[in-house]
């Protein structure tokens, strides 16, 4: 009888020892730093849902889409949380060819803006394919570096990964979505890089990419894509044309000084003189409500954010672990930096969404999908306590 007491109270101390281990390898600031930003994404759908004069409660708002989209995106967190990581790895290659299904699946059948094929309707709800292609990305590249780890300073391998992520790749160009297209070459070079890839051949490989940019021009390009280089690099562009939403967009940071005018209280938002203020602009109209302490903290949010990416990927005891969080890392920073320096005027327009704070739902899930992995991959195997 003695034994038979005895066995649940070794059986509940099991159980506390392991949720215990897991809560300690969950990485709560992470969570807290992408909370924090969607909060700041809802603060901006808050603020342009007052610009449209109606309820900001009132159904399809942004706001209230915003609301929704946020909710979906803590299921798909905590799904992915709960999913063990290491399956992962044995369903890569169908993973990409659902990727490659979805995004051929745009171009016959999605809709979006001057003819581009970039969001599938479904039930009501718009899906843009090409955000979850990047989550699913991740996963085909982490698997293939990390079953060539220690072989990565030999050219077949460099070549085999430009193989994978150019399929891709060309399907979102076609859409046309050139912005979202250069985000798999910038998640391929993050991750080739951080595997240890021999810097000589990534080396020859940029060169080679540079010598095609005249062909890119000419044969790839769309006109109005063209025109927004054009203004880029025009140091006084067409404020009326090509340039107008770079001109918009440096009106409203310049206006907003340090402190902002105020959530709501933006010229450049209210009276609608920025175009796409909801999703590729919405830094600019942060910068004008919250000012440049409103944009310091982003950015600093930011900075926190990618570095628990980092130290996850340091955790990581696995390859596939490590190039994955390496991976999230260099998407996030490239959206993150492409995004900010197109509304200040030191990057070409390219349509690149901000992280968590642009509207949109696609981008937001995935995300989380891509945050859920990670603290999956912190809680089954973690090396160091942080």
């Amino acid at each position: 009888m003695g034994v038979m007491r005895a066995e649940p109270a070794r059986f509940s101390d099991w159980a506390t020892r392991s949720v215990g281990a897991v809560w300690r390898a969950f990485d709560l600031q992470l969570t807290t730093y992408a909370t924090l930003l969607t909060l700041i994404g809802l603060a901006m759908a808050y603020s342009n849902s007052v610009e449209t004069g109606r309820s900001v409660l009132d159904s399809g708002t942004t706001f209230v889409r915003g609301l929704m989209w946020s909710a979906l995106a803590i299921v798909a967190f905590v799904v992915a949380t709960a999913f063990d990581y290491r399956w992962l790895k044995t369903l890569a290659w169908p993973l990409y060819a659902v990727q490659l299904g979805l995004l051929a699946i745009s171009l016959v059948a999605g809709d979006g803006i001057g003819g581009a094929a970039r969001w599938v309707t479904i039930f009501g709800v718009q899906f843009q394919f090409s955000e979850i292609a990047k989550i699913l990305m991740l996963v085909v590249l982490a698997h293939y570096l990390s079953t060539r780890e220690g072989k990565l300073d030999s050219l077949v391998a460099i070549l085999g990964a430009c193989v994978l992520v150019a399929p891709p790749a060309i399907l979102v160009m076609l859409q046309p979505d050139l912005g979202t297209s250069l985000v798999f070459f910038a998640i391929l070079a993050g991750m080739l890089f951080m595997s240890g890839a021999s810097l000589r051949w990534l080396g020859t490989l940029a060169g080679l990419v540079i010598a095609f940019i005249p062909i890119a021009w000419t044969h790839l390009l769309r006109d109005y894509q063209k025109e927004r280089l054009f203004a880029f690099l025009n140091p006084s562009p067409d404020v009326q044309g090509s340039g107008y939403q770079l001109y918009q967009a440096q009106i409203a940071v310049g206006s907003g000084g340090w402190m902002g005018k105020g959530l709501t209280n933006g010229t450049q938002n209210q009276l609608d003189f920025l175009p796409v203020q909801t999703t590729d602009f919405v830094f600019a109209i942060l910068a004008e409500e919250l000012g440049f302490i409103g944009g310091i903290v982003l950015l600093t949010l930011f900075g926190a954010l990618i570095w628990r990416i980092l130290v996850g990927a340091w955790r990581a005891r696995d390859p596939f672990g490590t190039m994955f969080a390496c991976g999230l890392a260099a998407m996030i920073l490239f959206q993150l930096v492409v995004n900010v320096g197109m509304v200040i005027g030191i990057m070409p327009i390219t349509g690149i969404p901000l992280p968590f704070v642009t509207h949109g739902g696609a981008s937001l899930i995935s995300l989380a999908v891509g945050l859920g992995v990670l603290q999956s991959i912190n809680i089954r195997q973690s090396r160091a306590e942080w």
